[in-house]
């Protein structure tokens, strides 16, 4: 079976418990990237935000 990819909120650098889980990169990102809006009222998600996010994907 496919690993999951994972993003820890906490390792982006929120003080937050939220994992976001995807089966591809893109998927993540776009999970990531509501979370952001949804649970941290971020209006734009930067290239610096994505860049992070992506230096702290991992696979379980």
């Amino acid at each position: 079976m496919a690993k999951e990819k994972i993003v820890r909120c906490r390792e982006v650098g929120f003080d937050c418990d939220g994992i976001v889980r995807a089966h591809t990169e893109e998927e993540l990102l776009a999970k990531v990237a509501q979370h952001a809006r949804t649970v941290h009222h971020l209006t734009e998600i930067t290239d610096e935000v994505v860049k992070k996010v992506k230096s702290v994907i991992r696979e379980e």
